[in-house]
């Protein structure tokens, strides 16, 4: 059963502040989202066009979608995580995952010129893989965890149009969506590799894990999927 609580924080200033916050609990997990931009166009647009309720919602399921794809059925398979909380703030770039927190620029959903509500649902979801992810106590490189999170992306079905098509990029871990497709076809040769990839890294990483687990090193992996799109 899930237990919510809501609060609202009045903060006085030159200009009137108004926080919004919903938090709720689900298996163990309390989520809370907060809404530091109102007043701006960004907050604006977040409250009018995804809410916190929304955006509370899309926390939980994504959480749900990434224990499945990592095929984590029990908490002792997972990380020790015991609250989420998403912030919407006035900040450059798009979003970042720190300390189970979500930092979602109200700049970048002020300016997105697109369906705001799909985008933010998909940054939600990559965000959120960070979180959950193992990172092989910081020995795996930042393209295959920034690769890892937008293929969960790309599976919960929130690609945005704006990426590369499967095949482009330069290298494996280039990151992001040129790693996210790649890890899709690796995926396709073996059901469940970056689940069982994602495990391994729980104590550490080794590049050789691909060719444990696939028969082939991972350069040889590349230059197959590379030629799979006649690139």
């Amino acid at each position: 059963m899930a237990a919510q609580r809501r609060s609202v924080f009045f903060l006085l200033s030159p200009l009137v502040v108004i926080a919004i916050t919903a938090v709720q609990s689900v298996n163990g997990v309390e989520y809370q989202v907060i809404n530091n931009a109102t007043g701006t166009a960004g907050g604006t647009r977040f409250s009018n066009e995804i809410g916190v309720k929304y955006s509370k919602q899309t926390l939980i399921s994504a959480t749900q979608f990434i224990w499945r794809t990592f095929q984590e059925t029990s908490k002792a398979q997972r990380k020790s995580v015991e609250r989420v909380t998403m912030i919407v703030e006035t900040m450059d770039g798009v979003a970042y995952a720190s300390n189970n927190e979500i930092h979602v620029s109200a700049n970048y959903i002020g300016s997105y010129s697109g369906d705001v509500k799909t985008e933010i649902t998909g940054v939600l979801y990559h965000e959120m893989t960070h979180v959950w992810q193992w990172n092989g106590n910081g020995q795996t490189p930042g393209g295959l965890i920034e690769g890892i999170a937008d293929y969960v992306r790309l599976k919960a079905g929130y690609a945005p149009s704006h990426w590369v098509k499967p095949g482009g990029g330069d290298r494996w871990d280039q990151g992001y969506d040129v790693t996210a497709y790649f890890l899709d076809y690796c995926n396709s040769l073996r059901n469940g590799f970056v689940a069982v990839l994602n495990k391994r890294m729980r104590t550490g990483y080794s590049v050789s894990f691909f060719q444990e687990l696939l028969g082939k090193t991972v350069d040889q992996l590349w230059s197959d999927y590379k030629a799979k799109y006649g690139n």
